[in-house]
């Protein structure tokens, strides 16, 4: 059995398959015809979710402990992204209008929180995977109650070392036929999460490469479009929401699948499984493999954002000027009403004549105002605009995001670099 571990002959596994209808026995048969001596006691004692279910929770376990990797590389490159740019203002957006300035490096710091959290939920759920171990038909045991002649601490020391052997800490003590479907569940649940947390961030860089602001890679022989040449769409991003939109709908099949597994199981799982499964774990590889991708190569347009924010900035500075003008001894209500006029009437201008934001000039232009004239540049300074942002950057990344990426490190477990993705 030893010398033909590995031997696995799988031409004439699916030859016995179609003439048993059956996965494991084809296997079982084709073992069995290669260990002669063996014949009369493989599969002794087991049923084929044994083999079966033992071995989705292998390839789940490290299935997950390929896609973390990935996704921590993901928050380091971003998070270079964020440090570079903590300090450049730029609009922010509530219900998708302009809105107190933030920098560009906070708001990468918003994908960078979600992408964590989905760390630790992907590294949670790899952490709760428990092996089904040895436990037979109906999950009581009996089969191997019976070979080991009633003896249950040697049965409960079998279950205890195949555990070992396949690399878990722990087996389920209590399984029907399966292992609890519960587990897909929570697995897929994950997955999609991680899948939510990718569509939203590629939404967010597919807007602001509409308003020229931020742009994906883009290679010099790229081609935009077929029909208009100057067009640079943001196909990268699209595809991680195209297939991170697939990803997010998977949890309803392991939903329904366990929702139907009838007293200790039923078969309607398993063609289910085998496609909900596989198509999570490579959808979520998928998506990650091209975020990275992204996020090691975005583009900033710093002129761009400037000229955003100097068209909205007007409207945004004026409690900065009447707090500048009662401090200089003006009255807050006159002051109030001065702004709201000026306001309207360069809104005015903006909306129904297509003209720029001229708000400061009409302050400038203004007796009321002289007090304050030698401050309006510094009343306009986008940087006294963006709060703590820069300082919630540093803190953000040198106090949840590195002890992340470091503890990675430390086990080599980032050993991926740009040179490997052909996106």
């Amino acid at each position: 059995m030893e010398r033909h571990w590995y031997d696995v002959d799988l031409q004439a596994a699916a030859k016995e398959e179609a003439l048993t209808r059956h996965d494991v026995m084809a296997h079982v048969h084709v073992f069995a015809q290669q260990c002669p001596a063996a014949a009369p006691i493989i599969h002794l004692g087991a049923t084929s979710c044994y083999v079966g279910d033992n071995t989705d929770l292998i390839v789940l376990r490290d299935g997950l402990d390929l896609l973390l990797p990935r996704l921590v590389l993901c928050i380091e490159r971003l998070a270079d992204f964020a440090a570079r740019h903590k300090a450049l203002p730029t609009l922010g957006f509530t219900h998708l209008q302009p809105a107190q300035l933030t920098t560009v490096g906070k708001r990468a710091c918003l994908w960078l929180q979600d992408l964590l959290m989905d760390e630790r939920a992907l590294r949670r759920v790899r952490g709760d995977l428990r092996f089904r171990g040895v436990k037979g038909t109906t999950g009581t045991q009996a089969s191997f109650m019976a070979l080991f002649n009633g003896d249950g601490a040697k049965v409960k020391q079998l279950d205890r070392l195949v555990t070992e052997m396949a690399g878990f800490a722990s087996s389920f003590t209590i399984s029907g036929q399966t292992y609890s479907r519960k587990v897909d569940v929570e697995v897929v649940n994950v997955l999609a999460s991680l899948g939510a947390t990718i569509h939203k961030l590629c939404s967010d860089i597919r807007l602001l490469a509409n308003m020229k602001e931020l742009e994906e890679p883009f290679e010099k022989t790229q081609i935009g479009s077929s029909a208009m040449a100057y067009k640079r769409n943001p196909m990268r991003s699209e595809r991680c929401c195209s297939i991170a939109r697939f990803l997010m709908t998977l949890p309803a099949n392991t939903l329904q699948t366990a929702a139907t597994q009838w007293l200790e199981r039923t078969l309607d799982d398993s063609a289910n499984r085998r496609i909900t499964l596989s198509e999570a774990f490579l959808a979520a590889d998928c998506v990650l493999l091209t975020l990275q991708n992204v996020v090691e190569g975005l583009v900033v347009y710093p002129k761009v954002i400037e000229r955003h924010i100097r068209a909205e900035l007007p409207f945004m500075s004026t409690e900065n000027i009447i707090m500048a003008m009662v401090q200089a001894g003006g009255d807050r209500q006159v002051c109030h009403e001065k702004i709201r006029v000026l306001s309207h009437e360069a809104g005015a201008q903006v909306k129904q004549l297509g003209l720029d934001n001229d708000l400061i000039a009409r302050v400038r232009a203004d007796p009321y105002f002289a007090p304050i004239m030698g401050q309006l540049e510094a009343l306009l300074d986008p940087t006294t605009f963006t709060g703590r942002a820069p300082d919630q950057v540093t803190e953000f990344i040198a106090e949840e995001v590195m002890p992340v990426v470091d503890s990675y490190k430390k086990e080599g477990k980032l050993n991926l670099n740009s040179a490997e993705l052909k996106i």
